[in-house]
């Protein structure tokens, strides 16, 4: 049951994205976040072991509360009716998946970029990264959003998915909540080195395996849409670590390889400069079209990785269920 409502999840977040009108769950945790945080620093000592001590709370607090909540209103659903505990599976799948949204993000991109509106695409590409864009030229636009469809088929895709066939909604809600915490208080700068730690490190391991596994599937969909396999497969293999984060370059150098372009490099946040390493090699200049390029393979590796979980799922599922297991 929880297989079919995987794939129902990815066909609703196909056909629908984020509507507006629903309430989003990561809405919801953003909101704890912030009171938690208020919370803790309150109550908690303004050094800067209370501020690590305050961040290892939030860090325990909002994913074992999130896995609880999520847990006990998807037995209390199956309880009511397998139908209902269905459909609360496939909502939560669908809610945890960012197939449309990030197509659609980066496709309003490309269409201020098409009609030479700078202006507009500094200000569309600002909602989908945490760099500046204030400044940014055409091809700086262009590489933040190809980095941002690449990067994040591995926390919006990949990751959840992981997460889904392990566990079922709960667990993927219970990852999109440590992704969340870490977006929101992982910076290394004054105000959350010390307090964001924990949570970032939370999230460098809840996406050190999924990471991997979205550079494969990235790798193949290059294949399958005509990109060069071989190049997304040696850029990946050379270039997965040109980044502070263990796992942010690993989609980012695949789609680098695949696309013959170089991505990546200095980039200023909260106005200071960080030197960042390239990705991939400079055999062409970046255009826009490569954002169309990016999200045909994120397309292809999305579908990809959906059919391979839904089936390992149901597979292993059969097999205890069997009694082999």
């Amino acid at each position: 049951m929880v297989s079919g409502a995987i794939f129902c999840g990815f066909v609703l977040d196909l056909l629908f994205g984020d509507p507006a009108w629903i309430l989003h769950p990561v809405v919801v945790m953003g909101r704890c976040i912030s009171r938690l945080e208020q919370f803790l620093r309150t109550i908690l000592p303004k050094t800067q072991s209370g501020e690590r001590i305050g961040g290892r709370m939030l860090a325990l607090i909002l994913p074992l509360g999130t896995l609880l909540l999520t847990g006990v209103v998807s037995c209390l659903a199956f309880w009511i009716h397998p139908a209902v505990g269905f459909a609360v599976q496939a909502i939560w799948c669908w809610q945890a998946l960012a197939v449309r949204g990030l197509r659609s993000e980066s496709q309003n991109v490309y269409a201020h970029l098409k009609h030479k509106d700078l202006a507009g695409a500094r200000k569309a590409v600002a909602r989908i990264v945490g760099r500046d864009t204030q400044e940014l030229t055409e091809e700086g636009v262009t590489k933040a959003a190809v980095e941002t469809v690449a990067e994040n088929f591995s926390d919006g895709v990949m990751a959840p998915l992981f997460y889904m066939a392990i566990g079922g909604a709960p667990l993927a809600m219970t990852y999109k909540a440590i992704n969340t915490m870490d977006s929101m208080v992982g910076y290394k700068n004054e105000t959350y080195f010390h307090f964001g730690r924990a949570a970032a490190k939370l999230d460098d391991a809840a996406n050190y395996l999924p990471s991997r596994l979205a550079a494969l599937f990235w790798i193949v969909s290059a294949g399958l849409t005509g990109y060069s396999l071989q190049g997304a497969w040696r850029i990946w293999r050379r270039d997965a670590r040109n980044h502070a984060s263990p796992n942010s370059a690993q989609t980012e150098s695949a789609c680098a390889g695949a696309l013959s372009i170089q991505l990546a490099g200095p980039a200023y946040y909260f106005g200071e400069r960080y030197d960042k390493p390239t990705i991939g090699d400079l055999i062409r200049p970046v255009e826009p079209r490569d954002i169309l390029r990016s999200n045909r393979m994120l397309y292809a590796a999305s579908t990809l990785a959906v059919l391979v979980c839904v089936i390992v799922r149901a597979a292993v599922c059969r097999l205890v269920l069997g009694g082999v297991l």
